[in-house]
């Protein structure tokens, strides 16, 4: 996940306005309903990807891979928290576009940009799906746990102990910048997943590989001991000494282990996760919800207030958000300090919504279009799909308490898994085939090449000319 920032000044001076916001009415359960299927309509409007012509499950620029495959992760926990059925079948369409032919979210196309936690936002989804009995697809397409199973498996073998002792780098590929870099977020998929598996098919091997990243994140200083989420670890690739920590705290990195830690506190009822779990809730309270302007609704700390967070950093809200509401069917004792949280945080959401950029920028019901800054009380200026996936999930999590939680294989759930997957003949290590490297009698031949073509442009403009 890597993007240039927008000029977001630019942006908000244009566009700043303060209109009408949704009328939400936290207590009225038709119109969170309603508010989220406006917000949603918003979101859905920026994805292409069922126009003719166009790949189903790809975003238009400026918006990487990962952030559709998290799109329809979000799509699919809408649905199962409102019913509303209007958008499943384009995100099974595309979810199953993106599986590839070898069923592991690793297509082919994707393979110059492809990192670990890129793989993993699509692998939630899946597991999402299977998790809230999302509809299975035809039986003689990939399932969602079998994808989930993929995509851990393929992690397992990229686990990496030649350096920092363990751990999964941000990239798969090493032509890719970020393979020198192991970080939260990739290893946090990777925790998630594991956990959500173990608990979903009772299969104890999962659950040990989340013990062993949890403990990998804490031995190298990457979960506190004030269960603060710091971001990732340097890898020198000649020495492979791990050095230099990136101590930058985002949403994200928090909630994918308060989720995680939520899930094996469910699964095991072991005091130690319930530390775990209660630690992060208390570092994520303290460090993204306590600010001056409005105590209680939720701020990307690092980036927000200063006016920097890219187009990436601007989805980070969404994710903490449906991950600590989850949370709280997972661990009941989480409500009381979650819910109040959420609650501030979605009628802060909700008011957010009300802008009315160029058509260019917002194609959904003018008025609705949902900014990024939650504290200014209105529109901000600033759109997109992180900004419509932050509030569809801070309103839509208001009915997390009114609705079924995550199931198991042996309560309800009919995903069909395939252990084994993920580990095909076409697949390496690295998770797909690598590109050889270019030698230097082909950089001479290109060359050659290239200076011939010159020649042949510069003879014929001279023509041209004469």
């Amino acid at each position: 996940m890597r993007l240039p920032s927008l000029s977001q000044a630019l942006i908000g001076g244009i566009f700043f306005q303060k209109a009408s916001a949704l009328n939400l009415n936290l207590n009225d359960e038709a119109s969170i309903k309603s508010t989220a299927s406006t917000i949603a309509f918003g979101l859905v409007r920026y994805y292409t990807g069922n126009n003719t012509g166009d790949v189903p499950g790809n975003l238009p620029d400026p918006y990487f891979w990962w952030e559709a495959g998290a799109m329809f992760g979000t799509l699919i926990d809408y649905w199962s928290l409102t019913g509303d059925e209007t958008y499943n079948a384009i995100t099974t369409q595309a979810m199953l576009h993106q599986a590839s032919d070898t069923a592991d979210f690793m297509p082919i196309n994707q393979t110059r940009t492809l990192g670990n936690d890129d793989q993993g936002f699509w692998a939630m989804s899946a597991m999402t799906a299977a998790e809230l009995k999302f509809p299975d697809p035809p039986e003689d397409k990939p399932q969602w746990l079998a994808l989930a199973q993929a995509a851990f498996n393929q992690w397992a073998s990229r686990w990496d102990e030649t350096t920092c002792g363990g751990g999964l780098r941000w990239q798969i590929f090493r032509f890719n910048n970020g393979f020198n870099y192991k970080n939260s977020i990739s290893n946090g998929c990777f925790f998630n997943i594991a956990s959500r598996l173990a608990r979903f098919t009772g299969n104890q091997s999962y659950a040990e590989w989340a013990t062993k990243i949890w403990d990998w994140e804490e031995k190298m200083g990457l979960i506190t001991d004030d269960y603060d989420v710091l971001d990732g670890i340097n890898v020198n690739l000649e020495t492979n000494e791990c050095h230099k920590r990136d101590e930058i705290q985002w949403t994200y990195n928090a909630g994918i282990y308060l989720h995680g830690s939520a899930v094996m506190y469910n699964m095991t009822k072991d005091d130690l996760w319930k530390k775990r779990l209660d630690g992060v809730i208390e570092a994520t309270v303290k460090t993204f919800y306590i600010n001056e302007t409005a105590p209680g609704v939720l701020v990307e700390q690092f980036c927000e207030d200063r006016g920097f967070c890219d187009i990436d950093q601007r989805s980070f809200k969404g994710y903490l958000t449906r991950w600590m509401a989850r949370a709280t069917q997972l661990a009941s004792h989480t409500y009381e300090r979650i819910h109040p949280l959420l609650e501030t945080s979605a009628a802060a959401a909700a008011k957010a919504c009300s802008g009315s950029p160029a058509a260019a920028l917002y194609r959904g019901i003018p008025g609705t279009a949902c900014g990024f800054r939650w504290t200014s009380g209105g529109f901000d200026g600033m759109v997109g799909v992180g900004e419509q996936m932050n509030a569809l999930s801070a309103v839509a999590s208001m009915l997390v308490d009114r609705t079924e939680g995550p199931v198991t294989a042996d309560t309800g759930g009919t995903s069909k898994g395939n252990p084994g997957g993920g580990n095909g003949p076409a697949r390496s290590d690295r998770g797909a085939k690598i590109l050889k490297p270019i030698t230097q009698g082909e950089k001479a031949a290109a060359g050659i090449l290239t200076g011939v073509m010159l020649l042949g442009v510069i003879g014929g403009v001279t023509f041209v000319m004469l």
